[in-house]
């Protein structure tokens, strides 16, 4: 185990080296909206699966209304999913529908804007071009053409394609089943009457929150006490339901109630390191524990709850979203400039809340607030983002290059 300050850096890549999408199910469509495709994905059938009418009107043969004025019959209608049964012959008109099937024989579709229907006569009042709002088979695509990709995100639009290829089941990428646990005699959950000494369990909702948007699956191992016993039970426990991924939070730094790294040990992790130089959120041990062939990752995040939500963002969700087989999720800080002056920073890489906005010509301006405590969650949840600035950086002044992790739109 590395025993120096790990330059944030240096953590992510160790916390993400390997992490790969952990294996393939099918699932149902209905509940596939965000997740990944897992493997290539073929049209099932072709679309539209035959000549389907544009519009509502009149499935004509073209020849017969190339001029304005022509009178036809009508022999028929064609409704989608009631297809007309005959055929339509030189001076005949089949009423249809948008969606219905073009009978045999027609190949255009007059819309009835441009005809009059008198009993079961109609007079087409303006010249239609012959094949005139007819979609012929296979317009979208064709049985066999593969139309998504394995790796792609099911966004709506991708989701109704897929439903539109007729797969009611799709090959994705398993989420993954992250444990998620708060340690601390302290803490209680929130609606609780407070006694001298207690305070309310926040983290790990937030924490949360990051995991389920980054693709995994939460076990809430809820509050831990401070007693080796307890985090053995329940690291055990999750284990045995699956899981992945451990992420608590407290009991990370070197005190004698800081019990998670021994716990993680006993797990049968090999702890990478235990701290890393940034601000908020020194302390944050990471290990890995194989057992039977499958890898459990384990990260120990700090109590304090600012600290702990900034370190579930840089690197808690590049994690779960890497063995979801998600494109990246890390918040990669951007380009912006500071809006207004910055001491020299000291020998951790920093992560200050800061509120932004886009000047006029579309730069992104951001002003860290004077108050970084890491207990202020209050402060936390009215940042646009997080100014991430390096260690050992210079003074610097308002208008100077920066960078910034967004943490909403502005």
């Amino acid at each position: 185990m590395r025993t120096d300050l790990v330059p944030a850096g240096e953590a992510l890549a160790l916390i993400t080296a390997g992490a790969a999408p952990l294996g393939a199910e099918l699932v149902d469509l209905r509940n596939a909206a965000g997740r990944v495709l897992a493997k290539d994905l073929d049209a099932n059938l072709t679309q539209p699966p035959f000549r389907a009418s544009a519009m509502d009107g009149y499935a004509v043969r073209g020849g017969d209304v190339v001029k304005a004025g022509a009178r036809l019959v009508i022999v028929g209608e064609a409704a989608a999913g009631h297809p007309f049964t005959g055929r339509a012959g030189p001076g005949q008109a089949v009423r249809i529908f948008t969606g219905a099937a073009v009978p045999e024989g027609a190949d255009t579709v007059v819309m009835q804007e441009n005809a009059i229907a008198v009993l079961d006569q109609v007079e087409i009042t303006k010249a239609v071009t012959a094949g005139h709002s007819v979609r012929p088979e296979g317009l979208d695509f064709r049985q066999g053409d593969t139309l998504l990709r394995r790796g792609e995100v099911l966004d709506p639009q991708r989701l109704s394609l897929a439903a539109a290829m007729n797969h009611a089941q799709l090959p994705l990428w398993r989420k993954p089943i992250v444990a998620v646990a708060a340690t601390g005699d302290e803490l209680q959950p929130p609606g609780s009457a407070l006694e001298t000494g207690q305070i309310i369990a926040s983290n790990t909702f937030g924490l949360m929150a990051v995991i389920e948007a980054a693709g995994g699956h939460i076990i809430d191992l809820g509050i831990l006490r401070d007693h080796p016993g307890a985090l053995d039970v329940a690291f055990e426990h999750a284990r045995h339901l699956g899981a992945d991924v451990i992420v608590t939070t407290g009991g990370a730094s070197v005190g004698d109630h800081d019990l998670v790294m021994p716990a993680f040990e006993r797990l049968g992790a090999v702890i990478a390191f235990s701290k890393i130089a940034m601000r908020p959120g020194k302390p944050l041990i990471f290990g890995k524990s194989a057992s039977g062939g499958k890898m459990l990752y384990c990260l120990g995040l700090a109590g304090n709850p600012v600290s702990s939500l900034v370190a579930a963002h840089v690197f808690v969700r590049p994690l779960i979203a890497a063995l979801a087989g998600l494109p990246s999720l890390a918040h990669r800080p951007m380009p912006a400039v500071l809006g207004c002056k910055l001491s020299a920073n000291g020998d951790r890489e920093d992560h200050m809340r800061a509120g932004a906005r886009r000047l006029a010509d579309g730069t992104l301006e951001v002003s860290p607030f004077k108050l970084q405590d890491s207990s202020m969650l209050a402060t936390l949840a009215r940042a646009d983002a997080i100014v991430v600035r390096p260690a050992h950086a210079n003074a610097a002044a308002k208008g100077d290059a920066c960078r910034a992790i967004l943490l909403k739109a502005v």
